[in-house]
């Protein structure tokens, strides 16, 4: 779920006076906004030349791999991938621009639908020992937050050290009373970017928010992805396990654990977050703890944040699409796509590239799935094929490239994302976890329907007119 401004705008409907109020909830919004711009892309392409000739950082369980080992791990996940460049010019760039380095010797484990991650993380927070980290952009007050926040509280009591980051409009519904409890139980809890002005640390801008999902247990397991802690998820998508209830109710999301000594990258997020955020200070824990193998996946944390120069979620995203060589399958809840990132997947599909995008084709956002629907026609022209999944509530932001590139985390593909909220993705290398990702991507594909061109250009004109608004508003969307 992602609770924005955009929620605030009408359903829109072929009415001038719907877009009239959309249009001054805008204007409100320029005035308590700014108006960020997001990186060219041409400008960080001629750092490539440089950064590949080198190969990228690697660090390992026991510190920095030398160049040498760092091109043997590289030299293997290329007999992996075949031919395609995503290796060799991918990785040093995105490595260049966010300076989080490779990290060896993890073990992660793909976790589909809200039943199997909650049931994983509580595991890990029953596990924990010294403290437990926590960064979400919603916790709601219902039966799925309250076990959260009971588990929390007693694992508190125990001695285990909880520190908690929320956003402040994604828990907007959040009674205060809800975070005064885990405040008086020990829990030190702290709201992100608070959309009281009055409460304002620092660089207050409405707009920016925090929208990771991250848990972090005893710096030795790591959880991301785009579930946050809401009942919404308390039901799986699967087919035959979701008939209890209306397909509106079903979610259909994504998530990893990670164990190894990638969990230390999410670490420097959430602290480096605290601190902006002059949080209290916090109770001396084990937060860097020596971290040893766990399993041979190679992870990279991505991680943006309003007012970064770079956006490096961005920048990942369109150096992907443009780098692949095989295929591009791509799964996401809120699709608005920029100018670069369309160039990049149409270039991709008209140079022989299988791209194929799920999106949802039912949504708690319809603005933006009737923006998302004013590209399609663009892009079923250039060839990518596109499918609306009919079960669920697609909100998994997920990516598979060429059968070696992965990614699982909170970015969505449109402005809000990408402008405007902490974000964070991991990156994951081998064809291993590729092809785990490559087998929750047929299922999906098997429970969607594809949207073809000729069929597309006979959808009713109240439709059309529909995404004709909805386009207009792609900046806030």
């Amino acid at each position: 779920m992602n609770y924005s401004f955009r929620k605030k705008v009408p359903y829109l409907q072929t009415n001038p006076a719907i877009l009239i109020s959309a249009l001054i909830l805008l204007g409100c919004l320029f005035f308590l906004t700014h108006c960020a711009t997001l990186p060219r892309m041409e400008e960080i392409y001629q750092r490539l030349d440089t950064e590949r000739e080198r190969p990228p950082e690697i660090i390992g369980p026991h510190g920095q791999l030398s160049p040498k080992m760092s091109q043997a791990v590289m030299d293997r996940l290329k007999k992996q991938a075949g031919p395609t460049d995503i290796l060799a010019r991918h990785v040093a760039l995105i490595e260049s621009i966010s300076g989080s380095p490779l990290v060896a010797g993890n073990k992660v484990t793909l976790l589909i639908d809200g039943p199997a991650t909650y049931a994983a993380m509580f595991k890990a927070i029953q596990n924990a020992k010294d403290h437990i980290n926590l960064e979400t952009f919603m916790f709601e007050d219902d039966e799925m937050g309250r076990r959260f926040a009971d588990l929390l509280l007693q694992k508190q009591s125990e001695g285990v050290q909880v520190n908690l980051i929320y956003d402040s409009l994604g828990c907007l519904h959040t009674p205060a009373a809800f975070f005064q409890r885990l405040n008086d139980g020990g829990i030190r809890a702290l709201e992100y970017n608070p959309i009281n002005p009055a409460k304002a640390r620092e660089n207050w801008l409405l707009t920016n928010r925090d929208h990771r999902k991250i848990l972090i247990v005893d710096g030795a397991v790591a959880f991301t992805g785009g579930v946050n802690i809401s009942g919404v998820y308390s039901s799986s998508s699967l087919p035959g396990e979701h008939h209890e209830k209306n397909i509106n109710e079903a979610w259909r999301d994504t998530h990893v654990q990670i164990d190894g000594p990638a969990v230390a990258e999410f670490q420097k997020l959430f602290l480096d977050t605290w601190a902006r955020q002059k949080g209290p200070e916090l109770p001396k824990r084990a937060y860097s703890p020596p971290l040893k193998k766990e399993g041979n996946d190679l992870v990279e944390v991505v991680g943006s944040t309003p007012g970064q120069e770079n956006r490096v979620t961005y920048i990942m995203y369109v150096s992907v699409f443009m780098y692949a060589e095989n295929f591009v399958h791509l799964t996401n809840p809120y699709f608005v796509p920029d100018k670069q990132t369309i160039k990049a997947l149409t270039n991709a599909a008209r140079r022989g590239v299988d791209v194929k995008i799920i999106l949802p084709g039912i949504s708690d956002e319809l603005t933006v799935l009737y923006a998302g629907r004013s590209h399609y026609t663009h892009l079923l022209k250039s060839g990518i094929k596109l499918y609306e999944h009919r079960n669920a509530m697609v909100h998994a932001k997920t990516a598979v490239i060429d059968g070696v590139w992965s990614t699982i985390g909170s970015t969505n593909m449109d402005l809000w994302s990408f402008l405007r909220n902490n974000e964070v993705n991991a990156i994951i290398l081998g064809s291993d976890f590729a092809n785990e990702m490559e087998a929750m991507f047929e299922k999906d594909i098997a429970e969607s329907n594809q949207i073809h061109l000729e069929q597309w250009k006979k959808r009713p004109l109240s439709e059309k007119m529909r995404e004709w608004l909805a386009r207009l508003l792609q900046y806030w969307l």
